[in-house]
């Protein structure tokens, strides 16, 4: 069976916080809103201000640290006791994938609004779930994807440049996975085959990506929403989640995941690091040079790693075996790619694909 999954609605557009009652009626009146104490200075007026004379009350909690299980049950514990409509998600992909699961425990609509652009979380069924110390734990498959996505560009584009870089390393796995999966006829994240527009959209990621990549890192650098910043928005945050969700993830995201047992990247943001395991996956595959190729050079052009320098890691052979036996655990999406992978294959390619990257940055790989 073939199934794809989005958001019950997805709305974006500048300024568009300022519309937040008017684009939430009918889910209630009375909302928890997790959010960043940073958050809190750069949406909370505009939120206050946007429910003013309606009967919309909004209930701040503060977010610090991971998306942990524990927080998540804490937060949904909250709900309960204090008849919460609704949970509203502010910030990272850390904060909108506690509210999708606080949403499910606590079973309430969701509304999800990224602050920044830096992972194709936002409108997935799907919370990546830390321990305290940032290593991945486990996926939450929610039963729904958010009923609503809210995505502000001008907020977007006030974020730091880094952020929506990092989003271009996320979505750019997004292709090359679901290409992955639809030729091993690996499930998708949903439980079923990839449907044609799921795949589609997916390569619908890599070709804007090509296009509009670096005039929005540029745009974004300046603070300024141009029509190629509009799309690489909603190719981040749309088409690379519903992409992601119902093409399938493979060895990319399997591999990152992997890499949460270096505790020396857990300072790299997750698509920076989707990026160079994107790399990973390509050698895996030993696909073509020019192929490898526009990836290096793509990732180079809007300051995404290519080799492990780039995330000021030097690579310790036991630290890369604990990060491809992580990563190979039963389970993982690696075996999306390939079912007789194994963690020496795994770790062999890691620093294949940091010798190629470290070559190119030296100019030697072309």
């Amino acid at each position: 069976m073939k199934i794809l999954k989005s958001p019950g609605k997805y709305l974006q557009g500048r300024d568009l916080l300022e519309h937040f009652a008017e684009y939430t009626q009918g889910i209630g009146d009375r909302f928890l809103v997790i959010l960043s104490a940073n958050g809190m200075k750069r949406t909370g007026a505009v939120l206050k201000r946007s429910v003013q004379n309606t009967e919309i009350t909004l209930d701040f909690a503060e977010f610090a640290g991971e998306c942990t299980r524990a927080k998540i049950e804490a937060y949904a514990r909250r709900c309960k006791e204090s008849s919460i409509t609704a949970v509203v998600g502010i910030g990272g992909g850390k904060i909108l994938d506690t509210a999708k699961g606080v949403a499910h425990f606590a079973e309430i609509p969701v509304v999800i609004v990224p602050t920044v652009c830096s992972t194709d979380s936002p409108c997935s069924s799907l919370s990546v779930m830390y321990d305290e110390q940032g290593v991945f734990d486990a996926y939450l498959f929610l039963d729904t994807c958010p009923d609503i996505v809210m995505v502000d560009t001008g907020v977007i584009a006030r974020a730091p440049s880094r952020f929506l870089a990092a989003g271009m390393g996320d979505a750019m796995a997004t292709w090359f996975e679901a290409r992955a999966c639809l030729r091993s006829g690996s499930p998708n994240q949903v439980g079923g085959l990839p449907t044609i527009a799921g795949t589609e959209l997916a390569a619908l990621c890599w070709k804007y990506l090509q296009e509009n990549g670096l005039a929005a890192k540029l745009a974004a650098e300046r603070g300024v929403c141009t029509a190629a910043l509009e799309n690489i928005i909603e190719v981040n945050t749309y088409l690379s989640s519903v992409g992601f969700e119902s093409g399938g993830l493979a060895a990319a995201h399997g591999i990152q995941k992997g890499c949460t047992a270096i505790p020396e990247l857990h300072r790299v943001l997750h698509g920076e690091l989707v990026a160079f395991c994107t790399i990973v996956q390509l050698v895996l595959e030993n696909a073509p040079r020019a192929e490898l190729l526009s990836v290096l050079d793509f990732c180079k052009s809007v300051g995404l790693p290519v080799c492990f320098s780039d995330m000021g890691y030097q690579p310790e052979a036991d630290a890369i075996r604990a990060c491809a036996e992580k990563a190979c655990r039963p389970g993982s999406t690696v075996y999306h790619l390939d079912a007789a992978l194994t963690p020496e294959r795994v770790a062999d390619a890691l620093m294949a694909a940091d010798a190629i990257g470290t070559e190119y940055t030296n100019g030697l790989f072309q």
